[in-house]
């Protein structure tokens, strides 16, 4: 085992306060928030059982994990979600000023489309 992934080790929780491994080292039986919901599973409640810990970017980097016999299957959005869903980004695509539905959203900072906020250079 190389120093790095020794500072990292503690299956116990003794230096951490809960289970750490390094990058790629946690037992079966664990996943990330990530890894539940590729696998179509939601945390549920449960408390985080272990860590993974790394050196990265910036310092170090943490990766919370949850047991995955603990996890509840992922709830689907109703369809009145849904639909409540596509019609704020309809919303986000209207322009105020000209009520054109467009292909992208529509920029806050101008609180219009590009072709409202330009007229002059759209017509060059």
């Amino acid at each position: 085992m190389s120093r790095i992934r020794a500072v990292y080790w503690d299956p116990d929780g003794s230096r951490y306060g809960i289970p750490t491994w390094w990058w790629q080292g946690a037992p079966a039986g664990y996943a990330t928030r990530r890894q539940l919901r590729a696998a179509g599973l939601r945390p549920g409640r449960q408390p985080v059982a272990g860590q993974i810990l790394w050196r990265g970017v910036g310092g170090t980097r943490t990766a919370y994990l949850y047991r995955v016999d603990l996890a509840r299957p992922r709830r689907t959005a109703t369809p009145a979600q849904l639909r409540a869903v596509a019609a704020a980004l309809t919303a986000r695509r209207t322009c105020p000023t000209c009520r054109h539905i467009k292909p992208y959203c529509i920029p806050r900072s101008l609180g219009e489309c590009v072709d409202c906020a330009y007229p002059s250079e759209v017509a060059a």
